[in-house]
């Protein structure tokens, strides 16, 4: 099986310049952990994800390095919050994104996934054109199906 066989086409996406707060509304709403980020030309150009935006909350090592009592203020770090929701997914967003090609088999793509440790992995056409995105749920269901003869 090959990624186009498998992969998700309708996918909801994120701009440099949108708000973090339109991204969380967005995947808390949706139920999803991240969004690919892309240019006008929906070239790909990013990921954001829960994981970001959470480790914006943290302190970096230079605030920890000169206030390390106040650096470790859980709840100052929760109330930060809302400062965060402000910011530009450019801002926060993973610039270096893993990616597969449609026609990538199945199991490349999931070795990717498994060697970077994440879950999903955008898939770009020539010259990082998103197409869609592939989990390794995707991959587990097809590839369960196939094996049980489950059709769609």
């Amino acid at each position: 099986m090959f990624v186009k066989d498998v992969m998700i086409r309708n996918i909801r996406t994120a701009k440099k310049n949108d708000t973090i707060r339109t991204v969380a509304d967005i995947i808390c709403a949706s139920k999803i952990s991240g969004l690919p980020v892309v240019d006008e030309d929906n070239h790909l150009i990013g990921v954001i994800s829960e994981k970001d935006i959470l480790n914006a909350l943290l302190p970096s090592y230079s605030e920890f390095l000169h206030d390390p009592i106040r650096a470790r203020d859980f709840e100052v770090m929760e109330n930060s919050y809302h400062a965060v929701l402000t910011k530009t997914v450019g801002s926060l967003m993973t610039p270096r994104v893993f990616s597969a090609s449609p026609n990538d088999p199945i199991m490349k793509a999931a070795s990717q996934m498994a060697l970077h440790r994440i879950r999903r992995i955008p898939v770009v056409e020539e010259g990082d054109q998103l197409v869609g995105i592939i989990s390794l749920g995707d991959i587990h269901k097809a590839i369960f199906k196939k094996e049980l003869g489950v059709k769609d």
